[in-house]
């Protein structure tokens, strides 16, 4: 049932987006790439000669622990929350597929503040039936789409526990769009590939 439903959804707005892009490109227009709604945010820096501004935000962004990672929705605040953290994390834009992977394989829950693994959809039934989110699919989908509820789901789920990236990181003390190439601040897209070497 539901899972079929987010499955059109999620086809119908790609289909949507290849029909959009391929008309602004016929006509001669720029097409505006429509603005994303969710970050996934990895900490990529240990605790030492971190200042007091900065440790509390990663606190309050609960990225805790070196390879720790979270979702957040996109607005002003964490954006500006973000900048405050820039040389100690790296963030973008994570697809359906990233989401998916992250939940089912590194997905653990806050059940009476015990972190539990979710083995099972009653889990997520009984914490978070009454918004509506009965299992992995109708978290999955809060979260990509950034829905209502996504505060809730977000909440819910522990921070994520990354291993080092395969292949490791370029160089941390180096801003991933600088010139000379790096890993902290915003790679977009590319988190996607990050995030597959450290899941």
């Amino acid at each position: 049932g539901r899972t079929a439903e987010y499955e059109k959804e999620y086809e119908s707005t790609s289909r949507e987006l290849v029909k959009l892009r391929r008309e602004a490109k016929v006509n001669g227009n720029f097409f505006v790439e429509p603005e994303a709604k969710l970050l996934f945010v990895v900490r990529i820096v240990g605790i030492i000669k971190i200042s007091p501004k900065p440790r509390k935000v990663l606190q309050l962004l609960r990225l805790k622990q070196l390879h720790n990672g979270v979702f957040l929705k996109v607005n002003k605040p964490i954006l500006n929350m973000l900048k405050l953290v820039q040389p100690y994390v790296t963030y973008g834009y994570p697809s359906l597929k990233t989401v998916r992977e992250l939940v089912y394989k590194r997905g653990y829950g806050k059940v009476n503040k015990q972190r539990i693994p979710l083995s099972s959809n009653e889990i997520i039934s009984e914490v978070l039936g009454k918004e509506g989110i009965h299992g992995m699919e109708d978290m999955v989908h809060e979260l990509y789409t950034a829905g209502p509820k996504f505060k809730q789901v977000s909440n819910f789920l522990w921070p994520f526990k990354l291993s080092a990236p395969k292949g490791g990181f370029i160089c941390k003390r180096h801003g991933f769009c600088e010139q000379r190439g790096g890993d902290w601040g915003n790679r977009e897209e590319l988190i996607n590939d990050l995030i597959s070497r450290m899941n």
